[in-house]
């Protein structure tokens, strides 16, 4: 499928709107990572003298942080780093995974995907596909009956009627068919923009020249997000970590409209982005402790 699926595309409308899933549409993000990513993680890759530490690192980078919503090969290698620069971990002494050859792939790679994974030797790439392939397993045997946040599948109908809506999430396809099919909103959809398809930002730059800048939005939880819609040229509105209800309301009743009559771009947008920026941390709260020591 993957580009063949991009190409392909045709819009029926002049104005695009892209969607994050997990995390934005559907409250999907605890039980994934906290019953199905961190516990492969710890499993595969030998973490289990530290899995306290493991699980607060995992956690933090996927959920808490800056970081959030970035690919799971991605936010893997980062939380093992995080792992290994933890003053207390140290004590331990533990000795870490291999993951040199995982940091070469994801700086190299023209897709990081489980294709691209499956088709090395490389032991340490060899752990990733088994660590992804039972991540994806975990999933579908876990993630079911979550419907979308309260507010979301009545913004995203009322888009639909006036705008394309494509998908443009890091997750696995199957996981996002599932739940989108599961909860009645497929048919509302043009495309799902899976993780074998590209980055979001590569989803977004393959269709976005279909429409004026202006009538393209990428709706998302994550710093990413945002990143991936203004490397395109596009607006961003925020689904506010640990406040996603008053989000979707707020888009409903107000930004909606605004976008469809041309007037989310400017003072309006970066608003709303100051506010979406002050949800998230840069550093993990054990860092924080060591910065305030530094300063005081």
């Amino acid at each position: 499928m993957g580009r063949e699926l991009l190409e392909g595309f045709r819009p029926g409308h002049d104005r695009l709107v892209c969607i994050d899933s997990d995390g934005c549409v559907f409250d999907t993000m605890e039980i994934k990572h906290k019953e199905c990513f961190c516990p492969a993680m710890i499993k595969h890759w030998g973490l289990q003298p530290i899995s306290k530490y493991a699980r607060k690192a995992w956690e933090f980078e996927n959920l808490y942080s800056k970081d959030r919503g970035q690919s799971r090969f991605i936010t893997l290698y980062r939380s093992i780093e995080l792992l290994k620069e933890w003053e207390e971990v140290k004590e331990y002494g533990f000795e870490f995974p291999d993951t040199g050859t995982l940091k070469t792939w994801l700086e190299e790679a023209l897709e990081v995907n489980n294709k691209t994974l499956a088709a090395s030797h490389d032991p340490v790439l060899l752990r990733t596909l088994r660590w992804s392939l039972e991540v994806n397993e975990r999933v579908a045997d876990m993630v079911h009956g979550i419907p979308p946040f309260p507010g979301a599948r009545e913004a995203v109908l009322a888009l639909s009627e006036q705008a394309d809506i494509i998908v443009v999430s890091a997750t696995a396809r199957d996981a996002l068919m599932r739940e989108w099919e599961e909860n009645g909103l497929l048919d509302h959809v043009s495309l799902i923009c899976s993780q074998d398809e590209g980055t979001k930002k590569e989803c977004i730059r393959a269709v976005k020249d279909h429409y004026a800048p202006d009538r393209v939005l990428m709706i998302g939880d994550a710093p990413g997000d945002m990143r991936a819609a203004h490397d395109n040229g596009v607006l961003f509105y925020p689904i506010r970590p640990g406040d996603e209800i008053a989000s979707w309301k707020e888009m409903k009743e107000i930004y909606l409209e605004r976008f469809l009559d041309g007037g989310y771009r400017g003072e309006m947008e970066e608003m709303v982005i100051r506010r979406f920026d002050g949800c998230l941390p840069l550093l993990p709260p054990w860092k924080r402790g060591e910065a305030q020591v530094r300063l005081s």
